[in-house]
């Protein structure tokens, strides 16, 4: 009778133990969820799915939705970019904003300039030019030959892509997006009615 009480105290006592330890294992589950921080709160941003040179048309898969930290995804991530142009060269992976597109984002990025296409006749001099390029803009009259400049410093926003190549480049020129001032603006908007369009680097 002794030896079946001690048998009985002695499963008890193994018992208690498991038990305590188990309690002991979900309170410190239970605390170690109560101090870890919530998940991180995320946003769908519009990503590059590869590198895509400035001038590109935006195309579907060109573009991926990826989930994004909240607090890291940057100012102005566009929502919607498909049918849109490359202001400037993007990565893959990297997050497409209003800024990098050409449109109102674009303007808003310049906000002492006017955005505005100029139609270089000479498509390959296009190819010369990279987005962030500060050139000058001279007008040249096919009747005198004579050329003034109608800008200073005019701030190359976006270039074409799939310009021919060679010196003359595709036939018909080609556009290039620039800030510039208002009032230069309206010259450049008249001389490229009439006359040629070149440029030049100050030096």
């Amino acid at each position: 009778m002794r030896r079946r009480l001690r048998a009985v105290r002695h499963q008890l006592r193994r018992r208690r133990r498991l038990i305590a330890a188990t309690l002991a294992a979900l309170a410190t589950l239970s605390a170690l969820r109560t101090l870890a921080p919530p998940p991180a709160e995320t946003t769908d941003v519009l990503v590059a799915t590869r590198d895509l040179p400035s001038g590109t048309v935006l195309g579907d898969d060109d573009l991926a939705l990826r989930a994004y930290p909240a607090d890291l995804a940057p100012p102005g991530a566009a929502t919607s970019a498909a049918g849109r142009v490359l202001a400037g060269p993007i990565a893959s992976g990297e997050v497409v904003t209003d800024v990098r597109v050409v449109g109102p984002g674009l303007a808003r990025a310049e906000p002492h300039e006017t955005v505005l296409p100029v139609r270089l006749p000479d498509a390959g001099m296009a190819t010369l030019l990279r987005p962030g390029d500060e050139v000058d803009l001279l007008a040249t009259d096919p009747g005198t030959g004579t050329s003034t400049v109608v800008a200073r410093d005019v701030t190359v926003l976006a270039t074409p892509s799939g310009v021919g190549d060679g010196p003359t480049g595709a036939q018909g020129g080609a556009l290039v997006v620039v800030g510039t001032s208002a009032p230069e603006a309206m010259d450049l908007a008249g001389a490229a009615l009439t006359q040629f369009l070149t440029v030049s680097w100050s030096r």
